[in-house]
């Protein structure tokens, strides 16, 4: 359906819940994935595929790398800016785009701004491959610790975790959702309270927070802290989620747990694991279990092995809602999309997405092996996606926020700088893995923009033998016999008449009594709420023209809301309205456009697509569909 642009701003969503609640269910959903990577981060600094040695100048400057880069990527870049843009309460890299096009308009950069949101997209994907993947293996990695004979369980446990939790997605989050906040206040509590017994050994370590140590490092070994970077920015992969998820929970219920629970607990623990390798160099094989008492080490295998499955969750929903994004803007084709909450629009159910991506997540473990080689190939996607990420922050600087040019340049210069040393130093990565996550996003890219593309040369194509309304009424609403009830004919096409009409009284020779020409049209805005949802005109002779707006938040249900219209003759009966649908069948052909394979690869993503009668919730037995060719 057309994707039309919407003028004008409402206020962010108004979160109904206490703020405690708000803040509480950030903890589990927004900070699950950041929160789990003590789990490997600093252990692969160290003994990744570009090891240091474990002596304080190294141990000092990874650990001094650590705090600024979570202090300047994550509370300023994301916390103290980008949660200022938000479009109409929501967040995400889709979300960021549709703002940033509605408020620029048609400018020479749209098409240079929607190809970097289109590529942040098309990454995430790769990386909600590696995330469960790496989570769970480095939590059931734990096991080793316990006992040396359970090396072999590690791999058959990840694998049937795994796939328990993609099986379970079908029947919702709302129950399981419940726990996330808990499990990760515990979880937070008890890694804060490990890293105070490791600082306490040796409180030493906090001199590591001077950045000067960071810069020594780099002044000792500029090759080897470069590489460093790959790992150290483990320490903040999720910190995308903060964005993605802020119309669940809200910028303020976000920035105050980061900077009062997840950031604090964080960083103790980092102290402490640091201060255990200080202290017993051999502890770096897996700090973060290691630290804990014998006694504690399975409780604490069990906890960070619940709190990776709660991260994996949360990567899991935003892929869910990030193709119901792509899907209502017009870069996927229409998917089946199940909602599993009566009472949360957001929780949603994607079963392709779902399935395909625990076949890529288990072949991706039991190819790795390991989460130490899984973690070559993590970061890439995470690193990309903060790239461009800043390179849109320069947009909104400069145009949208309207910063004094000086201020806007300095303040994207620094981002592009920071983000763009850790894509380097990840790009080395790429024989060891992280081809990995580049190809899945080179896959979601071609797929996204074949999409959006086909659907464009689809609409010039019918535009190109359409007959305008007002000739068609004219010459056929007199002489065609008119029988009773109500005939909506969806189109994509607001200014013609829709092919399925034609065909209609080509083959049947008859109109209805009243005529609907019916356009769903996707906003740029997240949610489209009372007088803006619907428009409609009369155009005389019992034709009607009438637009559903929804938002690319919204579900969409073309009976409810064509029932709640009251300007258009008589009220829309459900057993005296009859749906037309036009389905084309697409030839690829040797016509400017696209390239052939594409336009093969656009005929089948059509031909797969969800159906439209499902789609728009229309009654299965007043739908006719009419079907035609058409050249690509």
């Amino acid at each position: 359906m057309e994707q039309l642009a919407s003028d004008g701003d409402t206020p962010a969503h108004a979160h109904q819940e206490r703020f405690g609640a708000l803040a509480i269910g950030a903890i589990g959903v927004v900070f699950g994935d950041i929160g789990t990577s003590p789990l490997y981060s600093l252990k692969e600094s160290f003994i990744g595929h570009h090891k240091l040695a474990l002596d304080p100048a190294h141990i000092y400057g990874v650990l001094s790398l650590i705090f600024w880069t979570m202090t300047s990527i994550v509370t300023i870049k994301y916390v103290a800016l980008i949660l200022r843009a938000d479009n109409r309460g929501e967040g995400g890299s889709l979300a960021l785009l549709a703002l940033i096009t509605r408020k620029m308009g048609d400018t020479r950069w749209r098409v240079a701004i929607t190809l970097t949101g289109v590529i942040a997209t098309a990454l995430f994907y790769g990386d909600a491959i590696i995330t469960p993947a790496v989570s769970v293996l480095s939590a059931v990695e734990g096991l080793t610790t316990v006992e040396a004979g359970f090396t072999p369980l590690v791999l058959p446990v990840t694998v049937a975790i795994l796939v328990a939790l993609f099986a379970i997605q079908a029947r919702g989050t709302a129950s399981v959702g419940k726990l996330f906040g808990p499990v990760m206040l515990v979880y937070f509590a008890v890694i804060a309270v490990l890293g105070v017994s490791g600082i306490l050994a040796a409180p030493e370590i906090l001199w590591a927070l001077n950045p000067w140590y960071a810069v020594k490092f780099f002044t000792l070994d500029p090759m080897l802290a470069f590489l460093a970077l790959g790992s150290v920015v483990l320490a903040v992969t999720g910190a995308e989620a903060l964005y993605a998820d802020m119309g669940h929970f809200g910028r303020r219920a976000i920035m105050v747990s980061w900077l009062y629970i997840a950031f604090p607990c964080l960083m103790l623990n980092y102290l402490g694991q640091s201060a255990a390798i200080l202290r017993n160099p051999a502890m770096i094989e897996n700090p973060f279990f290691l630290m804990a008492p014998e006694w504690g080490r399975l409780p604490l295998v069990i906890l960070a092995t619940m709190a990776t499955v709660i991260a994996s969750q949360a990567v899991i929903s935003g892929a869910f809602s990030v193709s119901q994004q792509a899907v209502q803007l017009g870069f996927l084709p229409r998917l089946r999309i199940l909602h599993t909450s009566a009472k949360a629009a957001g929780q949603i159910y994607v079963p392709l997405v779902n399935w395909g991506l625990l076949v890529m997540v288990v072949l991706l473990a039991l190819g790795f092996r390991s989460s130490s080689n899984l973690a070559s190939a993590y970061g890439i996607a995470v690193t990309g996606t903060m790239f461009i990420t800043a390179c849109m922050l320069g947009v909104l600087t400069f145009a949208v926020w309207k910063w004094h040019p000086l201020l806007a340049g300095l303040v994207t210069g620094i981002f592009l700088l920071i983000d763009g040393a850790y894509f380097a130093s990840n790009l080395t990565k790429i024989p060891d893995g992280g081809w990995f996550p580049l190809l899945v996003a080179a896959v979601a890219f071609i797929l996204l923009t074949t999409w959006s593309r086909g659907r464009r040369l689809v609409l010039a194509r019918l535009q190109e033998g359409a007959m305008p309304i007002a000739l068609f009424i004219r010459s056929a609403a007199q002489s065609a016999a008119r029988v009773k009830g109500t005939a909506v004919f969806l189109t994509s096409t607001p200014d013609s008449i829709p092919p399925a009409l034609l065909h209609n009284l080509k083959h049947n020779k008859v109109l209805h009594e009243r005529i609907v020409l019916l356009t769903v049209a996707i906003e740029q805005v997240p949610h489209v709420q009372g007088k803006e949802c619907t428009s409609m005109e009369a155009l005389g002779d019992g034709f009607f023209r009438v637009v559903l707006h929804y938002g690319f938040m919204d579900e969409v249900d073309v009976p409810m809301a064509l029932a709640a219209i009251q300007d258009c003759g008589a009220p829309f009966r459900p057993m005296e309205t009859s749906y037309f649908l036009a389905r084309q069948t697409l030839l690829p052909s040797s016509r400017p456009g696209m390239a052939i394979w594409r336009e093969k690869l656009f005929a089948w993503m059509v031909r797969n697509a969800e159906s439209a009668m499902e789609f728009f919730k229309l009654p299965t037995n007043r739908v006719v569909e009419l079907g035609s060719q058409l050249e690509i």
